[in-house]
């Protein structure tokens, strides 16, 4: 039995599942709390997101949001993908936290708008497999990974404090 070798991008990619999609029930995780093997204790962004509702996302914390949060990683997961499609911005950032607040239709839809950004990415980086790896390819990824983890620690903070 001979073991397939381990894609360049697919270790940077279990970082941004995880950080997205949480740990797989009952097994160890990289760096979050691990999921239990009933599914409970999840810790990923789509779960921790899921479990707010519209009122509790887009309730300001020392002037953030769970919302402007989630838009502006939702934001940045599809701007990786159109920056390596060869699209140089230029790129709202300060503007892609905004609106911070919604309805509840606006939530479900920011919520649904965040996996898809998510499920982009990772279809993009499907694509990637018979080219050549590049730095450009495993920057953008290993930033994406890092930009979520990150947004997801603010996102976990701003939920302790709704409490």
């Amino acid at each position: 039995m001979t073991d397939t070798p381990q894609h360049a991008l697919d270790g940077i990619l279990d970082i941004l599942r995880e950080a997205v999609e949480g740990g797989q029930p009952g097994q160890g995780t990289a760096f979050l709390d691990g999921t239990n093997a009933d599914g409970t204790g999840n810790h990923g962004l789509l779960a921790t997101l899921d479990a707010l509702s519209a009122e509790q996302a887009s309730r300001d914390i020392h002037g953030a949001t769970v919302a402007g949060q989630a838009r502006h990683t939702a934001f940045h997961l599809e701007v990786v993908v159109r920056w390596e499609g060869g699209e140089r911005g230029p790129f709202d950032w300060q503007g892609s936290f905004q609106p911070a607040q919604g309805p509840p239709g606006e939530w479900d839809a920011l919520r649904a708008r965040v996996r898809a950004a998510y499920e982009g990415l990772v279809a993009y980086v499907g694509t990637q497999r018979d080219q050549p790896v590049t730095g450009d390819a495993t920057g953008g990824l290993s930033g994406a990974a890092a930009h979520v983890a990150y947004h997801l620690g603010a996102i976990r903070q701003l939920v302790k404090a709704l409490a």
